[in-house]
């Protein structure tokens, strides 16, 4: 283990603390490593040590490089520069990717309370967007944002199509941090098509940490189920970016968009209702369309072609082709065909 601590402003005391596991020789078929950047929270007043080296030892345990920002807190807390500490942070570790055995692309951000707001901000409104973000307890809409500063922003309504995917956990009895601030971005996230998971436990504190009692004390009234957040959130970021193999990384299960709607141009990957209501897409589609108009049943014998696609206008057209297995064997051609057609 490799570790090194980097002063991004010395006079604000912002920090990066690298923790950069091995690579090469022993460590066959690894190249390089996925990483987050942990940032605790604090209420913008101090960067909290419960969520600091206890929540990089999970992402240590899992294979990833860790590194910890300590941000503006206090009174350099004025927004925007916690924002501005993210995008140092995240320019300092692009540049020194090839040193540290970084996957450029493979960079999350975890983030707590007021560190889930400045993760959040890093999400939706960063220069230098995160590959995923992991949420916990975090403060996302404007009403308690505001709590933390009138100059702090909402964070869901910055959510857009550009968005990562993201992993939120929160406990419904936090009474600090509000459960609206979860549901609120479960429901941006959801309009804009972004894949998340979300784990609200039924009982519990604000600022629980890993969950793990040895952090947050035996005495506090918490389900111990509350600690699967950890491995469940080690779990999304394998989804989404692939596993370790012998070979290097896996090829991900989870795509960062539920489908491709929001996306500049048609693709296989966008729903049924969006191809089907695009002249352009029927047309190149046409031979297939026969294909499936032969092939796929209506529920009822009253219900025509266009009322069935209606009625899985949501499913995307990889996924019903794929499902009756239609013209499996051409999905890239398809897919090339479509990707040339505007997504208006």
């Amino acid at each position: 283990m490799r570790y090194e601590t980097i002063t991004l402003d010395e006079k604000r005391n912002v920090t990066l603390t690298a923790m950069l596991q091995g690579t090469g020789g022993e460590f066959r078929g690894l190249d390089a490593r996925p990483a987050v950047v942990v940032i605790p929270g604090g209420g913008y007043r101090f960067c909290s040590d419960r969520e600091a080296d206890p929540v990089a030892a999970v992402y240590l345990r899992a294979g990833y490089h860790v590194f910890i920002l300590r941000y503006s807190v206090g009174e350099d807390a004025a927004w925007p520069r916690p924002l501005q500490d993210y995008e140092e942070a995240m320019a300092f570790i692009d540049g020194h990717a090839e040193d540290w055995h970084v996957l450029r692309d493979k960079v999350a951000v975890v983030g707590f309370s007021a560190g889930g707001h400045l993760a959040g901000a890093a999400a939706t409104m960063a220069e230098r967007r995160p590959a995923a973000a992991v949420l916990g307890y975090a403060v996302l809409r404007g009403e308690t944002a505001h709590e933390l500063g009138e100059d702090k922003p909402d964070i869901t309504a910055h959510v857009d199509g550009n968005t990562c995917p993201c992993f939120l956990f929160a406990t419904r009895t936090d009474s600090v941090v509000p459960i609206g601030n979860t549901l609120d971005m479960m429901d941006a996230l959801d309009r804009f098509q972004i894949s998340f998971e979300c784990h609200i436990y039924p009982y519990g504190p604000h600022g629980f940490s890993t969950g793990d009692p040895s952090v947050q004390g035996p005495e506090t009234i918490f389900p111990r189920r509350g600690e699967n957040w950890t491995a469940d959130s080690v779990a999304f970021l394998r989804d989404l970016f692939g596993d370790f193999s012998p070979r290097g990384m896996t090829e991900p299960m989870l795509r960062p968009h539920v489908n491709d709607d929001a996306m500049a141009w048609l693709s296989l990957d966008c729903s049924i209702a969006r191809i089907f209501g695009n002249p352009e897409a029927r047309r190149v589609l046409a031979p297939v369309i026969e294909i499936m108009r032969r092939r796929i049943v209506p529920f009822t014998p009253e219900m025509s072609f266009e009322d069935m696609m209606q009625a899985l206008g949501r499913m995307t057209l990889r996924e019903l082709l794929a499902e009756r297995g239609i013209e499996t064997e051409r999905f890239e051609e398809l897919n090339a065909a479509l990707r040339q057609i505007p997504n208006i």
